[in-house]
């Protein structure tokens, strides 16, 4: 039998063990972190807001049927069983029958105003519905976008301050040893110190802080936040164009779903206005019916019964009503003017929710330029300031504030890379053209 040199076994036991390492690690189920994506499924199927606006449009639908039954024949069965006791001369003494009708009648409107406008308003009625559906989709887009970062922000935040924490104390561990060998003061470590419980303290807050975004996103979702997915450092935003976000902001006050909304609104008012003037016209109905009325044991004839059979055109002309018609009127015509000015105050509100959400993507992407410049720039300064505490030249408390700063801008750094996203999809929502493959687009950005 051939044996190996020692390092040939070596090599092959390196070899097996790596085999082997790679079917376990195959055979080990991955946890991979929920996108932003798979957030907004999770919450699109748990979010008792969005929830109720779907069940919302489902009632809505319906009016547009109501609607359309005053247009269309009534058909109804009506009978009774009765019990009669008739006592007078005229009735020959005391009699005692029972009695029985059945009645099937037939109404098909000919000329009714009121139920006309009635359809057209449950026709406006579906179309809001729809409207109101869009705009909570819109909302639960940005709900679940804004807590998925602010979330991702609030880990950012913790993050940082715990890199704080550590440069702080390293700071305080080479104070408190300058000073046990008198090369620096003990107000150097008292510095040293404060800055480290207060940057402990800060991240306390910060815990307290992601645990409170955490919950309103879980609530969202209704179940237990899984690993999220972070927000790629080395991932570029394309913020939108000047030209596109100026062109989102113009269109803002007339394609804005509230705008929209508040437009069929006060179609509905104007349809209201029209079915309350329409109470001083006349009505003209066809009507049929047959029936039959059968008594028994009436007197001396045993029973007796009776079949009716009618057709025709009942025409009912409103006279006097005490004046609820023309009260309803006014009423009608109030309301209509109020809805014009909220399609007013919609479209302003639009104008203004596009106008700011285009100033802070802007202002978002410049701030982010100038962020990663002050990142770079602070970097530099703490290499340069602790050189410069080596050397005599700078003090611990130079480097303290420098570490601090470094942290403080890496911070802001990542707050503006959410509020720029967010901005963005803001003005895209204040156009209403905001969809899922906005939100389902960021997946990207995300490692």
């Amino acid at each position: 039998m051939l044996h190996c040199p020692p390092g040939q076994r070596c090599a092959r036991r390196r070899v097996r063990r790596l085999a082997f390492g790679l079917v376990v690690a195959s055979l080990t189920p991955l946890v991979s972190a929920a996108t932003l994506g798979e957030i907004l499924d999770l919450a699109r199927t748990s979010d008792p807001i969005y929830a109720a606006a779907v069940a919302a449009e489902a009632a809505g639908r319906e009016k547009q049927v109501q609607g359309r039954a005053g247009l269309l024949p009534a058909v109804n069965v009506a009978g009774n069983i009765r019990q009669n006791h008739e006592q007078g001369q005229s009735a020959g003494g005391t009699r005692n029958y029972q009695s029985g009708a059945i009645a099937l009648t037939l109404n098909q409107p000919l000329f009714r105003r009121t139920n006309v406008v009635a359809n057209e308003q449950g026709e406006l009625q579906a179309v809001l519905a729809q409207q109101q559906l869009k705009a909570a989709e819109q909302d639960l887009l940005l709900r679940v976008a804004r807590g998925y970062f602010e979330v991702l922000q609030a880990l950012d935040a913790l993050q940082s301050l715990g890199a704080q924490r550590e440069a702080f104390a390293q700071q305080l561990a080479q104070a408190k040893r300058s000073f046990e060998v008198g090369a620096s003061p003990i107000t150097d470590v008292n510095e040293a110190q404060a800055r480290h419980d207060l940057t402990v303290a800060q991240e306390i807050t910060a815990r307290n802080e992601l645990e409170v975004k955490r919950r309103a996103l879980q609530r969202m979702i209704d179940r237990d936040l899984p690993p999220m997915a972070r927000l790629d450092d080395s991932a570029t935003l394309e913020p939108l164009t000047s030209r596109a976000m100026t062109d989102l902001s113009d269109r803002a006050p007339q394609q804005s779903t509230q705008v929209a909304i508040a437009q069929t609104l006060a179609d509905v008012a104007q349809r209201e206005l029209a079915r309350q003037d329409a109470g001083h016209l006349p009505t003209a109905d066809f009507v049929a019916s047959v029936g039959e009325t059968r008594n028994a044991n009436y007197g001396t004839l045993g029973s007796n019964s009776l079949r009716q059979a009618s057709i025709g055109i009942e025409v009912t002309l409103p006279v006097y009503q005490g004046g609820a018609t023309s009260s309803r009127v006014r009423e009608a015509t109030a309301n209509l003017e109020r809805a014009r000015q909220d399609v007013e105050n919609a479209r302003r509100l639009a104008r203004q929710d596009a106008s700011q959400a285009m100033l802070g993507a802007m202002s978002g992407a410049a701030l982010q330029k100038a962020l990663r410049e002050a990142v770079a720039s602070a970097e530099t300064q703490v290499r340069s300031t602790r050189r410069g505490l080596e050397v005599g030249m700078r003090t611990r408390v130079d480097v303290l504030n420098a570490e601090q700063q470094l942290h403080a801008t890496r911070r802001d750094l990542a707050a503006a890379r959410y509020q720029t996203l967010l901005a963005s999809l803001q003005l895209k929502a204040a156009a209403g053209v905001l969809g899922e493959a906005d939100i389902r687009g960021l997946d990207r950005l995300l490692k």
